[in-house]
């Protein structure tokens, strides 16, 4: 039966996190290829050298989508395979995402297309990095020119994968590339997305493109341990922190000032990194918002934390991360997005858990992760049902890869990847998944 295809399923993937061919057809190294020789970074010592090989199996993995039933596939760009020095545009990178473009064609599967996704060029970094202004440069620089080299065949385009990660916990908490500790570096860095995010946004409305682009953050409903006072306190610096920095200056309302006040008293920043103007550009509208939604955040006052809070208790059950599964709070989530922001569509652009795999007589038997997604699913029928217009979900992730710090000791994968062999062997997530959609063409 031929489905309609107004609600998007698909899975989403990370191109450091899959590709590997590190060094192959004029790569260049990423700041994660120098995070991961850091001693103590990565656990095990991991790295996305070869990770699951994508960059020489794409053909094999896009007919588990097919297999699989989805009509998107997400995934990302290296920015080092396209230039390999500042200035530099290297033909042959470009050439792995046409030709992964064309092989989704065969199948009808529609490309949505990341453009930065964690994985800064080194060389980017050794010039400054994101504390450089003129890293928004050179990223409008990349974004023009996968544009130009794409566009005609991308409907879906992402300015960047999670600012919030990119910038707080790469610059400040130390836990992602490249790893450092200082609150200043950070809020440049966010800055600097921010501003590199609005700068392509103007250049896809000025090359006259085709299809639609936004950007994806990764807010989470913030929520207080208890009823007290020092705990709404608690709330709302975290709520400011994860959230209202990143979503109050890209709809318009610029930075919020009673967390810039936070900031400042801690680390004495004179915020002269923000330009006339800038506010200007990083509000540039958008076609859509993507979400990664994965957990909520609970927290109580502590006056000694550096902003004021920290995770609180639940007795909720947890995923292998640690994080609590409640997707009921999505609900929350959606309704302050068009309460306090906007109406534009909105995409799941990520969901998905890491949980233990029970493997069996070759088979992989995953059911928690299969109530967890179907839950969610059904969470987001019920929101639309509501009329907040959710366009499209994306199951992060495809099959088992490179997770970041936790290197491959967590599985999010609907597919289970033998490291070893890089065997593919669709777990029962993947068949739930599947027959989701087969049996709920539309959740709108």
């Amino acid at each position: 039966m031929k489905r309609d295809k107004s609600f998007v399923y698909g899975v989403a993937t990370a191109a450091y996190q899959i590709e590997g061919a590190i060094s192959e057809d004029g790569r260049v190294p990423s700041v994660w290829d120098t995070y991961c020789t850091m001693p103590g970074r990565i656990y095990n010592g991991d790295s996305g050298d070869i990770a699951c090989d994508h960059y020489h199996r794409y053909k094999e993995d896009i007919a588990l989508m097919a297999e699989l039933g989805v009509n998107s596939y997400r995934f990302s760009i290296a920015w080092s395979r396209i230039y390999s020095a500042k200035g530099v545009y290297n033909e042959n990178g470009m050439r792995f995402y046409r030709d992964i473009l064309a092989e989704l064609k065969k199948y009808n599967i529609a490309p949505s297309v990341t453009l930065y996704h964690f994985d800064l060029p080194q060389w980017a970094q050794d010039l400054g990095g994101w504390e450089n202004r003129e890293c928004a440069e050179w990223y409008n620089e990349y974004a023009r020119k996968c544009f130009d080299e794409l566009g005609a065949d991308v409907p879906m385009w992402i300015t960047h994968n999670e600012p919030w990660c990119a910038s707080f916990l790469s610059y400040m908490e130390g836990t992602l590339a490249p790893g450092y500790t200082n609150m200043e570096k950070a809020l440049k860095a966010a800055h600097h997305q921010l501003l590199s995010h609005g700068m392509a946004i103007k250049s896809f409305r000025e090359m006259g493109l085709p299809g639609q682009i936004g950007i994806t953050l990764n807010p989470a409903p913030i929520y207080a341990e208890s009823g007290s006072f020092r705990d709404d306190i608690a709330r709302t610096a975290q709520d400011g922190y994860r959230n209202r920095w990143f979503f109050d200056p890209l709809f318009g309302k610029g930075y919020p000032r009673d967390i810039a006040m936070l900031f400042a008293a801690r680390c004495g920043t004179s915020f002269d990194f923000i330009q006339v103007g800038d506010s200007d550009v990083i509000s540039t509208p958008i076609d859509f918002l993507g979400l990664n939604f994965y957990s909520h955040t609970v927290v109580r006052y502590r006056s000694s934390c550096y902003l004021l809070n920290e995770d609180g208790h639940t007795d909720l059950p947890k995923t292998d991360m640690g994080w609590d599964i409640c997707p009921e709070t999505l609900v929350d989530l959606i309704q302050r997005i068009r309460l306090d922001y906007t109406d534009i569509p909105i995409y799941i652009t990520e969901n998905g858990c890491a949980l233990k795999d029970c493997v069996e007589d070759g088979a992989i038997h995953d059911s928690e992760r299969a109530d967890y997604i179907l839950r969610h699913l059904e969470t987001i029928r019920n929101i639309n049902r509501k009329g907040l217009n959710i366009k499209g979900y994306y199951c992060w992730t495809l099959m088992d890869n490179f997770e970041w710090a936790c290197g491959y000791g967590k599985r999010f994968g609907l597919v289970y990847v033998d490291y070893e062999t890089q065997q593919r062997i669709p777990k029962d997530s993947f068949y739930a998944y599947k027959g989701y959609i087969e049996k709920n063409p539309d959740i709108c």
